[in-house]
């Protein structure tokens, strides 16, 4: 019986680390300290991410012909001071150079080709309590889905929106990915336009977005419901066993070292998760 506050809440991030590792799944959005409070890892390519994220998703606010008189690196070099030094999982000072020149070269490499990010725009609301976009994924399930998605380019001809995914990291998109089945669901449950394409902007070498083929919207209801009823599953019954036994795997061995003692505290980021250096 389907029941927000109770119900087994999902997005692609959550269900990433589920499939990386059941123990990570845990670690990072189940367990709680005894203060209360999850925990989580800071580090250079995830701040560097969220500067160039924030730079870019900030335009949106803005009406197209507004968005690009204030220039992106003196709104990186803001974003930026949120994120610097051990805040940011940065352990020394050249290393937070090399990240901070690598993000400046995104923003400036938009700015001068802004492409859609000069055209209009779409956004969906947040949902309730400012809480991302979210709908119920099963009722009978009681699985909500949820995530938040980095630009919607509207294109007036149809009345239909394109999305648009900022990749900061040096790796392609992998085959097989949930993200984009993700986003449609999203769409196409929160809001009547069509969504007639989508791409990747590999921000670090593209001066433009890669067209990608749209999932087929069937079967991306059905991947992500079956990924999450297997969440589902192992949170009723407990289960979260790494596959590499005590030992663990590369993705649970750092939250576990964070149990052990052996990070270091930074402070208490968003969503009031407790965050270390590993």
């Amino acid at each position: 019986m389907a029941d927000k506050y109770n119900a087994v809440w999902v997005s692609h991030s959550s269900i990433g680390d589920f499939l990386k590792c059941p123990r990570l799944y845990f670690l990072r959005n189940v367990y709680k300290n005894e203060k209360g409070r999850k925990i989580n890892i800071t580090s250079p390519s995830l701040s560097l991410g969220i500067a160039v994220h924030e730079t870019l998703e900030g335009l949106s606010k803005y009406k197209a012909e507004d968005r690009f008189k204030k220039s992106l690196e003196e709104v990186f070099e803001e974003q930026w001071k949120k994120v610097s030094g051990k805040q940011g999982g940065f352990k020394n000072d050249q290393e937070e150079k090399e990240a901070k020149k690598r993000g400046r070269v995104m923003v400036l490499r938009v700015e001068k080709n802004p492409g859609p990010l000069a055209k209009k725009t779409i956004k969906l609301a947040l949902a309730n309590n400012a809480m991302p976009p979210n709908f119920f994924l099963s009722e009978k399930e009681n699985i909500i889905l949820n995530g938040k998605i980095d630009w919607l380019e509207y294109i007036e001809q149809d009345d239909s929106i394109r999305v648009i995914d900022f990749k900061t990291g040096k790796n392609e998109e992998k085959e097989g990915s949930l993200q984009l089945p993700i986003y449609l669901l999203l769409l196409n449950n929160l809001q009547k336009r069509k969504v007639s394409g989508a791409a990747y902007w590999y921000l670090e070498r593209d001066e433009k977005p890669v067209l990608v083929n749209l999932p087929d919207a069937k079967k991306a209801y059905e991947d992500v419901l079956e990924i999450a009823k297997k969440i589902k599953q192992a949170r009723e019954k407990k289960e979260f066993n790494c596959k590499k036994g005590s030992e663990g795997c590369f993705a649970c061995r750092p939250f576990e070292k964070i149990l052990k003692g052996e990070a270091e505290f930074i402070g208490v980021g968003g969503y009031g998760q407790e965050m270390y250096i590993v």
